[in-house]
């Protein structure tokens, strides 16, 4: 390094010894690496205009529409979601090799999706945004390969991908490429499914084949209005039903929430999308091969709630909602609710105890008393499969009085669809508590993680309910010819079955405790469960009831 000394005036001069050595390396023909190369400022000049490009997406003229539409591009949403300057962009020079229908003079840098590596709250995550402002977010053989790229460096490196999806779909000018861009996507959406966490954002249009690559990852989240994801669009389907329907009818937030079950949950705006993201992430790890972290929590392990005591009605008929259970026992009463609007008549989703995080599955006997019927069947097998395979216990309210009897049940596979939570449970190798609040009646007994299905802890609250059926019900069979004997057998049955205590007595429950003393507890059998070891036979995949 040239030191400098400086003069009287002001003057900066160097060392006559270093000016000395520089004019005897120039003799020698030893090049001067200060002197500016023009060919190399060239290329950096290039490389700056190119990466000016990338970061312009579609221009200002798109970029304008996209805000006054209530979106954010790509580039905003991924500064949102992601920790303050800890994003790093990989591929940004990467342009499509597309020639046919005048596309080899249609360029645009970094070809219509963004993608690198980031921080949410201190902890590594991989992220593709699609960008709508560059070719409509269409999906191109090379964007596939941007895709792909970091999906396959997240399962490497063990860290959650998450995907901001903003596409009109496959790039038609690239016909079978395009087609073959999705297929691999797909192919490491299942390569990574129980290996990291997978989560999708579906912030605009998501159609055709598109679609089933955020129906592979583990949580779907949709913004309201300006999101719809379907297989075919309005226009097919008016060609081919003559059904005409709106973009939002066929396949917006509301629909996927509420209908079909394919969305976890929808939010009002792009912003408040990614914050919930963010939130979510902070409850799951970063692989199958690390733990969750533990939060520290100002709530005390032992805190008991008298409020528990009385919080289930004496009389069975009247509802109470398991939401309120829950917030009273989880640490500072928050949960992050999964699928809150379908199949509300069961309650999923996480939150910590003692700082852990934990799965919650829960019957909703403000909603059909809690019945178990097809929908909530599958909305708490899937769930309770998410958890296990990235080791989250699992803490299940019970009160469900059987599964839900009709032809339409029936008919649409009850027993096929209510075989997947069974499995699900029985599957299921993670520390297992349940919390027998009232009724368990009949094989929706057995299903929700009961001692039979290797569950770990079962405890039971005084006002438990663990029989074959309800009372009237029971005796309206067994007393069937006996309608004056059916008061007193009513009774009798109530009696022997309608109390925790000839489960206890068989070893079904581990203990019948106080209400108020349950988050206690469960902190205390958590603690105990996290050296808990277990294992399924060896084979190459199980074969659940599909």
């Amino acid at each position: 390094m040239i030191r400098a000394v400086v003069s009287m005036r002001g003057a900066v001069s160097a060392r006559p010894t270093v000016l000395a050595r520089a004019a005897t390396l120039a003799r020698a023909g030893v090049r001067n690496y200060a002197t500016p190369n023009t060919k190399t400022e060239e290329t950096k000049s290039l490389i700056e205009s190119k990466r000016q490009a990338s970061l312009a997406g579609g221009g200002t003229k798109r970029i304008s529409v996209q805000h006054s539409k209530g979106k954010l591009t790509a580039r905003e949403r991924i500064d949102l979601l992601l920790d303050a300057h800890t994003f790093r962009e990989y591929d940004a020079f990467v342009e499509h090799s597309c020639t046919d229908f005048g596309m080899s003079s249609n360029k645009t840098t970094g070809d219509g999706v963004v993608t690198g590596v980031g921080k949410i709250n201190g902890r590594t995550v991989f992220v593709f945004s699609q960008d709508f402002t560059v070719f409509g977010g269409s999906l191109s053989q090379t964007f596939a390969q941007k895709v792909c790229k970091i999906m396959d460096r997240a399962i490497q490196a063990g860290a959650p991908v998450i995907g901001l999806n903003d596409s009109g779909g496959a790039r038609i000018q690239e016909g079978v490429d395009s087609l073959a861009g999705y297929a691999n996507i797909f192919q490491r959406n299942v390569l990574a499914s129980g290996v990291v966490p997978q989560i999708s954002l579906v912030m605009g249009p998501c159609a055709g084949g598109a679609v089933y690559s955020p129906a592979l990852t583990d949580f779907v989240f949709m913004v309201r209005n300006t999101s719809h994801l379907f297989v075919t669009g309005p226009d097919v389907v008016k060609a081919v039903t003559n059904e005409s329907v709106t973009q939002e009818e066929l396949g917006g937030a509301t629909v996927h929430t509420r209908k079909s079950g394919v969305a976890h949950g929808a939010f009002d705006n792009d912003v408040e999308a990614l914050a919930r993201t963010r939130e979510l992430l902070s409850y799951l790890p970063q692989s199958n091969r690390e733990p969750v972290d533990t939060r520290y929590t100002a709530d005390p392990t032992d805190r008991a709630d008298v409020a528990l005591d009385t919080i289930v009605p004496t009389d069975s008929h009247r509802a109470y909602d398991i939401k309120d259970v829950v917030r009273r026992i989880v640490d500072d009463g928050r949960m992050f609710e999964i699928m809150e609007d379908f199949a509300r008549n069961i309650v999923v989703g996480f939150a910590r105890l003692g700082g852990q995080s934990v799965g919650i599955v829960g019957n909703q006997p403000l909603v059909s008393s809690g019945v178990l019927d097809i929908d909530a069947s599958v909305k708490a097998a899937r769930f309770v499969r998410f958890c296990d395979a990235f080791n989250i216990p699992l803490v299940t309210f019970v009160d469900v009085p059987g599964f839900l009897p009709g032809t339409q049940q029936e008919h649409n596979g009850i027993i096929r669809e209510g075989a997947k939570l069974l499995y699900a449970y029985a599957e299921a190798t993670v520390p297992k508590i349940a919390i027998t609040t009232r009724k368990a009646y009949g094989g929706a007994q057995c299903v929700m993680s009961s001692k039979q299905l290797r569950g770990d802890v079962n405890f039971a609250w005084p006002t438990a309910e663990l029989a074959v059926m309800g009372a009237k019900g029971a005796v309206e069979i067994l007393w069937r010819n006996d309608p004056e004997g059916r008061v007193r057998a009513e009774a009798e049955y109530t009696r022997l079955f309608a109390n925790p205590l000839p489960a206890a007595q068989r070893g079904y429950l581990d203990d019948i405790i106080q209400p108020s003393e349950t988050r206690m507890r469960i902190i205390e059998e958590l603690e105990i469960l996290k050296t808990k070891k277990l294992a399924n036979p060896p084979k190459k995949h199980d074969n659940m009831p599909l």
